[in-house]
């Protein structure tokens, strides 16, 4: 199975980039799971813990409110402030 590739974003510096098989975060529609192969989206991300699913674990950060796009296995997260707050093995 082939990975996504991650990247979370604050407004003034990149905070994560690495390889993940799922994230899990909050949008304005709801709880959304995101894989590899995954449909094309753009969506608003409300504030809330996103879950970086990694080899090593998994990685939490709190984000504000902001923006995902995914795209050809690439998940890329927006938001005015990004916090990594644990790495959970």
């Amino acid at each position: 199975m082939s990975a996504l590739k991650v990247e979370l974003v604050a407004a003034d510096r990149r905070v994560w980039v690495g390889e993940s098989s799922m994230v899990r975060c909050r949008t304005a529609s709801g709880e959304l799971g995101i894989l590899p192969g995954h449909t094309p989206l753009l969506g608003i991300l409300v504030s809330g813990d996103v879950v970086i699913h990694t080899a090593a674990g998994n990685e939490v950060a709190k984000v504000d409110d902001g923006f995902l796009s995914v795209e050809h296995d690439r998940v890329t997260i927006v938001a005015e402030h990004v916090t990594v707050t644990s790495s959970v093995n």
